[in-house]
């Protein structure tokens, strides 16, 4: 079987310790799993980065970049964009989460 391209998922965060852990793991449980995530903190002073932390430890497709100071959205999506590995990327913002076939049929 042909291996699946890499998927670039970038999601620029800030302050959205609330609702980051379910799309974290709606992100994660994909039935397309050849992905990376890329994590842009934008300098949130919440519990943001910790859970960003604590996600890339535990799965190592988590990548976390922290911006040293808050530079807005536009700007930590093209950090996150520096950074992709992926033939192909999404964004996806870290107080949404994603139906589990979300990347499966975005790469059909």
């Amino acid at each position: 079987m042909e291996k699946q391209p890499l998927i670039s998922v970038i999601v620029p965060v800030f302050n959205v310790a609330a609702n980051l852990a379910q799309c974290l793991q709606s992100l994660l449980d994909q039935t397309y799993q050849n992905l990376e995530v890329i994590l842009v903190n934008d300098a949130s002073y919440d519990r943001t980065g910790q859970i960003c932390r604590d996600f890339a430890a535990q799965d190592s497709r988590v990548k976390v970049i922290q911006q040293p100071t808050q530079q807005g959205v536009a700007v930590a999506r093209n950090v996150g964009l520096a950074a992709a590995q992926g033939e192909y990327l999404t964004f996806v913002d870290g107080d949404d989460f994603v139906t589990p076939d979300y990347l499966a049929h975005m790469y059909q």
